[in-house]
């Protein structure tokens, strides 16, 4: 069972009237820095796919017209919030943690504050590439209360995207990387923070919501303010601080206002006049594009490929790592894109699990890759199973959609053998292994400049650090450690 989130969660159902609501606005008045996120639910192209708000059929004498693109409805909010009150050393102070049912709550009693929210001058605003959230949400709260009821900006904003690449280094200044890091990644890299996406996809307009689900939703949002802590204190500690008198690229905001609405902080008055941005939204950003042609030659083409290989999925053995195939008796995998969540896991128990070279690799690559390691590749896709034929007992599609579950049934699969000291024996960054003697507190700050930051709470503890002999990553025996070490040894039924 993973660990309670260190923060309190307020779930607002109400309306006006409502202690909730009631404490979520006082908070978003006296906020500095919000995080946002917001949740909607999925949707699924072809037969049984979702088309709210959609007619009935017609009848068979009059075919029904193409039925208009439509934003999903956005169904749960979710808001961080950060007043005044930092501390000596920019510490920060505390969190105001909000999940928001607008299944529940009146939109009329939100959207005035939301709106004047998104606009203020003096709160820095947070998000993971929020525009598209933006753009659903607007058309949410249009919907209900009239088309002047959208939002068209958020400034001033900050993309965590951008906070992440600053910490690892790279000129603001200059073009990101293409690559693209999921929120998940970003919070595993920079505080060693393990953000579960099993329930990612989940329906989000079913109620009620589950506990886990408003831990999930939550987290997404208080983490943001997490990852802009450690951009903040960088910001200290390198002492790049611009005077509140230079103007942005852009011309957002007069500096005045900024320095007189966060004079308690002129740190904070400086990230947000050089690396805070807008969000805009123009009329194309609100007109949903139909892709449904598209849409439906896809989904048939799955279809078909599904119904040819779906009775070949049961895996048929040896292994390549099996010793009388001539293998060294080490289980090895290549897990694709789309279960990169198994692939940890894997490697939180010992087993060697890697990850494709590139982002979107060819079916070609991902064989050639199994192949020449000897490798067995595993696979949500069912249109990988064709390409059997060509490594032979290395393919096998992975039929759980959890990740724990999906772990049980690799494990059962394959007959693979968990002890407890292969635990937390890889790393889950890059599948590394560790230095087999521990580093000392100050080792580790030596090893981390330039590359990590070591949260300040650790300097007082008597911690071992561990350092990845591949990546240079370091870990060190916390309570998310020991936490996973009892959810590991759960699932691999290992008595500790």
């Amino acid at each position: 069972m993973d660990a309670p989130p260190p923060f309190a969660v307020h779930l607002v159902t109400g309306g006006a009237s409502s202690p909730e609501l009631a404490l979520l606005l006082r908070s978003l008045a006296a906020a500095r820095v919000v995080a946002l996120d917001a949740e909607w639910k999925p949707r699924r192209r072809g037969p049984g796919g979702d088309a709210p708000n959609s007619p009935p059929p017609a009848t068979a004498a009059a075919p029904p017209p193409p039925p208009a693109p439509q934003f999903p409805t956005v169904t749960l909010l979710q808001v961080a919030c950060r007043g005044d009150g930092a501390g000596e050393g920019g510490a920060a102070a505390a969190a105001e943690v909000f999940v928001v049912d607008l299944l529940a709550v009146p939109l009329a009693d939100l959207w005035e504050s939301l709106r004047e929210l998104f606009e203020r001058p003096d709160v820095l605003k947070l998000g993971f590439r929020f525009k598209q959230d933006l753009v659903y949400l607007s058309a949410t709260f249009a919907a209900a209360l009239g088309r002047g009821a959208g939002f068209v900006r958020v400034e001033p904003f900050l993309d965590v995207t951008n906070v992440y690449y600053y910490l690892k280094g790279h000129d603001l200044q200059k073009r990101l990387p293409r690559e693209t890091k999921s929120l998940a990644t970003i919070c595993d890299e920079l505080l060693g923070v393990s953000l579960s996406k099993e329930l990612q996809c989940s329906d989000w307009s079913c109620r009620p919501l589950s506990k886990g689900q408003i831990q999930y939703a939550a987290s997404d949002a208080y983490y943001l303010l997490d990852i802009f802590d450690l951009f903040h204190q960088k910001i200290r500690i390198e002492g790049k601080c611009l005077p509140t008198n230079e103007l942005t690229s852009d011309g957002h905001f007069a500096p005045r206002d900024i320095e007189d609405a966060i004079c308690s902080d002129s740190y904070l008055a400086s990230i947000v006049v050089k690396y805070s941005e807008k969000i805009s939204l123009t009329e194309s950003d609100t007109k949903p594009h139909s892709s449904r042609r598209k849409g439906k030659q896809k989904f048939d083409a799955n279809a078909k490929c599904k119904e040819k290989f779906e009775g070949s999925t049961k895996w048929q053995g040896p292994p390549p790592w099996d010793l009388s195939s001539g293998g060294d008796g080490c289980p090895k995998f290549l897990c694709d894109v789309m279960i990169e969540g198994l692939a940890k896991h894997l490697r939180c128990v010992g087993i060697d699990a890697a990850t494709p070279s590139s982002r979107k690799p060819e079916p070609r690559e991902l064989l050639n890759q199994t192949y020449k390691e000897r490798r067995i590749l595993l696979t949500r896709d069912v249109k990988l199973l064709k390409y059997q034929y060509l490594a032979s007992n290395q393919v096998y599609r992975v039929k759980s959609l959890l990740k724990h579950d999906q772990l049980a049934e690799v494990i059962d699969t394959f007959q693979l053998k968990i002890s407890e000291d292969q635990l937390m024996s890889r790393c889950t960054k890059c599948n590394g292994r560790f230095i087999q003697k521990p580093l000392t507190l100050d080792e580790a700050i030596e090893a981390s400049k330039g590359f990590q930051i070591i949260p300040s709470c650790l300097f007082n503890r008597n911690l071992e650090f561990w350092k990845c002999t591949d990546c240079n990553q370091l870990y060190w025996e916390g309570t998310q450690y020991h936490n996973a070490v009892q959810k590991f040894l759960s699932l691999c039924n290992i008595s500790d």
